[in-house]
C-alpha cells in the first residue's frame, strides 16, 4: 500500500480540487462557513426537491457543473454519463469532495439505482432513466423495508400481481428515508407469494406521483423528518418499469457495481469533527463551557477517538489499495461500516458529556449552545447509523464467517 499519490494521481487530485474551488455555488459555500464538521444542513436532493428557491438553484448549478465533467456518477461509464473513473480516482475524487464538505449530487439514484440499470436493464430502460438522474431531474427513494422486513429484507410481503400490460401493488414500505424528496421510487415487491421467500421478489421503479402512492412522515426523537412510512392502494405501474426478470428482483436488487467501499469520506467526517471539538475547548469560550463540564474526566476518551479516526482513515487506505489491484473487498468492507458507526456515536456521546448541561441546548442559535448544539444533535441522529445500511449485528456476523472463517449457528 502506497499512501503517496504517483504523478498522474496528484494532476488528478490538483483537478478535482481545482474544480470545486470554481464551481461550488455560493449558496453552499456559505452554508460550510457557518456550519461546524457535523451539521445537518447541505442536503442536495433536499435542496433540489422541497428546498427554497435559492437552494433549488444553487442545487441545479452544482449538479450541471458536476454533468459536464462526468462527475455525478463517478464509477459509471462515460457511455452513460458518467466519469469511467478507476477505483483510485474515485477514491481522491471522494476524499476532496468530503474535504471541501462540497454536496454528493444524485443520492440512490446514482449510487444505487444507476449501478442495478447498468447490468440488469435493458437499452430503453438506462436511456430513459439514467441521463435524467444525473441532471437531478429524477430524484429516487428506495422501497426495501417493511413493518415485517428489515433486516430479513426476503421476508418482504408488499404484493405486485400483474394485470395485462401492468402490475398492480398493495401494501406498506417503512423506513423509506428519501420518500418526501423524491418523485421517483425504485423497490422490490413480492410477484410469487407461494415461492420461497429469496424467490418471488420483482425489482420494479414507478412515478411517485402514480395514484395510490401516499408517503406519512415518521419524525425521528431528534424532531427531523429523516424518513417515511410509504402506502400502495392498488398502484398500476407499466410492465415495461419491471427491472431484470420476474421473480428474480431479489438478484437484482443486491446488486451493486459502485465497488468504491472505502468509506473515505466517512473517516474525513469524523477527524474534522474532532479536530473542531480540540479546536473550540482550547478556546475561552471552550474553556468555560467545560468548566462545570468533564473535560478533565473526557481528555483520555478524545485522546482515544483521534487514534481512532487515523486508523479508520488508514483502512480506508487499506481497502481502496485492494480495489485498485482488482480484489472486491468483503468483510473489509463490513468492518469499515461497523467501525466508523461506532466511532461516530462514542464521539458523539464525548461531546455532550464533555460540555455537561450546556448540553440540553438543543438550539444552534442560542448563545449557550455549544458548538452549534451539533453534539447534541449527532449523538441523537447517530443511533440509526449502526441500524441503517446493515445493522452492526450483522456486519459482526459477516466478519466472522467471511473474515475469520468462524462456524454459522
Amino acid at each position: 500500500m502506497d499512501w503517496a499519490d504517483n504523478a498522474e494521481q496528484a494532476a488528478f487530485r490538483t483537478e478535482v480540487r481545482s474544480f470545486i474551488q470554481e464551481s461550488l455555488p455560493q449558496y453552499y459555500r456559505d452554508i460550510i462557513e457557518r456550519r461546524q464538521p457535523g451539521g445537518l444542513e447541505g442536503d442536495w436532493q433536499a435542496d433540489m426537491s422541497i428546498g427554497t428557491p435559492e437552494a433549488r438553484a444553487a442545487a441545479g448549478e452544482w449538479a450541471e457543473a458536476l454533468s459536464t465533467k462526468g462527475w455525478v456518477a463517478p464509477h459509471w461509464p462515460t457511455e452513460y454519463g458518467g466519469g469511467g473513473m478507476t477505483p483510485m480516482e474515485q477514491f481522491i475524487y471522494r476524499q476532496e469532495m468530503a474535504e471541501a464538505e462540497a454536496p454528493a449530487v444524485g443520492g440512490s439514484g446514482v449510487t444505487l439505482l444507476g449501478s442495478t440499470l447498468l447490468v440488469h436493464g435493458n437499452e430503453e430502460q438506462k436511456q430513459k432513466f439514467l441521463a435524467p438522474t444525473l441532471r437531478g431531474e429524477f430524484r429516487w427513494a428506495q422501497g426495501f423495508s417493511e413493518p415485517g422486513a428489515g433486516s430479513d429484507l426476503a421476508s418482504l410481503q408488499t404484493r405486485a400481481t400483474r394485470d395485462g400490460d401492468e402490475y398492480v401493488i398493495n401494501g406498506q414500505k417503512l423506513w423509506t428515508s428519501a420518500a418526501h424528496k423524491s418523485n421517483w421510487l425504485f423497490g422490490m415487491f413480492r410477484t410469487d407469494p407461494d415461492a420461497p421467500k429469496h424467490r418471488g421478489i420483482s425489482f420494479m421503479v414507478m412515478d411517485m406521483t402514480t395514484p395510490g402512492i401516499s408517503v406519512r412522515p415518521i419524525i425521528t426523537m431528534g424532531w427531523e423528518h429523516g424518513t417515511n412510512e410509504t402506502f400502495y392502494e392498488n398502484v398500476r405501474v407499466p410492465a415495461d418499469q419491471l427491472i431484470g426478470e420476474e421473480n428474480r428482483g431479489w438478484y437484482v436488487g443486491v446488486t451493486l457495481l459502485d465497488f468504491e467501499r472505502s468509506n473515505i469520506a466517512g473517516a474525513i467526517e469524523i477527524r474534522k469533527s474532532i479536530d473542531w471539538l480540540i479546536e473550540n475547548v482550547r478556546s475561552d469560550e471552550g474553556r468555560r463551557m467545560t468548566e462545570h463540564g468533564g473535560l478533565q474526566r473526557q481528555r483520555g476518551d478524545i485522546a482515544e477517538h483521534y487514534v481512532a479516526s487515523e486508523v479508520m482513515f488508514n483502512y480506508s487506505f487499506r481497502i481502496i489499495s485492494m480495489q485498485a489491484r482488482g480484489i472486491i473487498p468483503n468483510y473489509e468492507a463490513s468492518t469499515s461500516k461497523m467501525f466508523a458507526t461506532e466511532l461516530l456515536q462514542r464521539l458523539s456521546r464525548t461531546g455532550i458529556k464533555l460540555y455537561g448541561l450546556y448540553s440540553n441546548v438543543w438550539d444552534p442559535e442560542s448563545d449557550h449552545s455549544p458548538q452549534n448544539s451539533v453534539f447534541t444533535q449527532t449523538n441523537v441522529h447517530s443511533v440509526v447509523r449502526t441500524i441503517a445500511g446493515g445493522s452492526s449485528e450483522i456486519q459482526r456476523n459477516i466478519i466472522a464467517t467471511r473474515g475469520l472463517g468462524l462456524p454459522r449457528g
